[in-house]
């Protein structure tokens, strides 16, 4: 037993070793600054306040102007960060296929007006019908899933959303790109099982499924209570007496008459600690009924059928006893059996993990804490933070439980990364840096006390696309100094 927890620990520190040399050399300019700032954020006490605190980390052997240089001014290898991100072990579920979650976390910056690229985000506030948009930067993230209820999960790949993104044809170019690199790593082989995507109900599972119907993947979405499907034509087809061609979809499938749903194809009823007596109902080869009009306007040809399953999850309890609603599944398999039934609707559960991932990413990392101007600045900040979470990921078998003494202990392989993060210090001083020591120099000229900034920065409206896609331009009755218009 000791000599397979040794190979273990051996094994996470060379993988941990390996991966901070790939990221030194994905750092293609100012590379040891934009390193100690990794290390800084992986080694400072406490949550991350601001950027400038983490210039006073011993790890950070710099000053605080080389950590704003290497933000503003540094670059990043971004395609070899992603392939080595692809090429580390990753999670799967228990028949050994990856799942794979993608949302989007806003980065909110509703009063800086000098930033550029700006786009409405949506957000939820505190109550019922607290739904806002406010500016700031979405990054849509892609992550992969492990079984079981945990606060882990392997990060993939963020882009920022520029104004006015197709938000189903980005991200199934981002899906795609995502599962070509980890074809090419060798994580998926031709005869395993297909990779499951997960996705919320804010997407379009049905369209993003036939944008990447040529992948290994199989696409999970959650639909609204008030979507309507439709049935497959019934076969054999009987022709009317009045003749006419034969239809492409059969009869409706609403969600809320249980009249129109007929036959159930697979049933599974799962006894749970947290949920109790969860039953899933599933029915098989149903179709949204698409219209010629938004992203499908100037498609050619005639109009895909995208058949899929729908599963109808009901749970007997809540956690927080709240109201009790069906939740509705759209699986773009079909020939579900109750096996398939049960991994779609706890792969929808394991979803949620990305939530923990986004709150340790925003609260503890302080991803979202520097008041970066640039976008591209922002950009390198953000995949410095997931090169930062894969280091805790990767260093997790190794990590001690340097738990506070109001905390219970946890098992070596359960700790969260809050946790690992605390006693990643102690780890890195026996992996080592390759980043080279800083050389002395003097203090940069600045600007004279007493005088005033005079290179004013440029102000950028929050970026808003029409449905032609033209930009948005203020009416010149809403301009401020202009008289109003007189409606009588």
């Amino acid at each position: 037993m000791e000599r397979v927890e040794h190979g273990v620990q051996r094994d996470a520190f060379a993988a941990v070793s390996e991966f901070r040399s790939e990221l030194y050399a994905c750092l293609t300019s100012r590379a040891d600054a934009l390193f100690d700032l990794c290390d800084a954020l992986l080694c400072t006490d406490g949550p991350v306040r601001t950027l400038v605190d983490l210039a006073l980390a011993p790890e950070h052997c710099r000053g605080h102007g080389a950590l704003y240089s290497g933000i503003n001014r540094g670059r990043i290898d971004v395609a070899r960060l992603r392939r080595v991100l692809a090429g580390v072990p990753l999670p799967r579920a228990s028949d050994g296929r990856l799942v794979l979650a993608v949302d989007i976390s806003p980065w909110l910056r509703p009063d800086a007006d000098t930033c550029s690229d700006r786009s409405f985000c949506h957000t939820f506030g505190r109550g019922l019908g607290k739904h806002q948009m406010v500016p700031g930067w979405p990054y849509a993230i892609v992550a992969a899933l492990e079984t079981g209820r945990t606060s882990w999960t392997a990060l993939l790949d963020a882009i920022r959303l520029e104004p006015g993104a197709d938000l189903a044809a980005f991200t199934a170019d981002q899906v795609r790109d995502v599962v070509e690199r980890l074809v090419e790593a060798g994580q998926w082989q031709l005869g395993t099982p297909n990779i499951l995507v997960v996705l919320d109900a804010g997407y379009d599972a049905p369209r993003i499924a036939h944008l990447l119907g040529d992948l290994p993947v199989d696409v999970l979405g959650r639909l609204r209570s008030d979507r309507v499907m439709r049935k497959p034509v019934p076969v054999p087809w009987i022709c009317p007496p009045q003749g006419g061609r034969p239809p492409k979809h059969g009869g409706e499938f609403v969600f809320g008459d249980p009249a129109t749903w007929g036959e159930v194809t697979a049933v599974t009823v799962t006894n749970t600690d947290r949920y109790g007596a969860a039953t899933a109902q599933a029915w098989d080869r149903l179709h949204p009924r698409l219209t010629r009009r938004a992203a499908w306007l100037e498609h050619e040809g005639p109009l895909p059928i995208t058949e899929g399953t729908v599963i109808r999850l009901v749970v007997e309890k809540l956690p927080s006893g709240g109201v009790n609603k069906p939740v509705w599944l759209w699986w773009s398999g079909t020939g579900a059996g109750p096996s398939d039934v049960d991994r779609c609707w706890q792969a929808l559960l394991r979803r949620f993990d990305v939530e923990h991932t986004f709150r340790l990413l925003k609260q503890t990392l302080g991803w979202t804490r520097p008041k970066l101007r640039d976008s591209q600045a922002a950009d390198r900040w953000t995949w410095l933070v997931l090169a930062a979470h894969a280091q805790l990921r990767l260093a997790r078998p190794v990590a001690r439980d340097l738990r506070r003494p109001w905390e219970r202990p946890a098992e070596p392989n359960r700790l969260t990364p809050a946790r690992v993060r605390r006693g990643f210090r102690n780890l890195r001083a026996k992996t080592g840096t390759p980043a080279r020591a800083p050389k002395p120099t003097g203090p940069g000229p600045g600007r004279p006390p007493g005088s005033k900034n005079r290179q004013l920065a440029a102000r950028y409206d929050v970026g808003r696309v029409l449905a032609t896609g033209e930009s948005y331009t203020r009416p010149s009755h809403h301009k401020v100094g202009t008289k109003p218009r007189r409606t009588g």
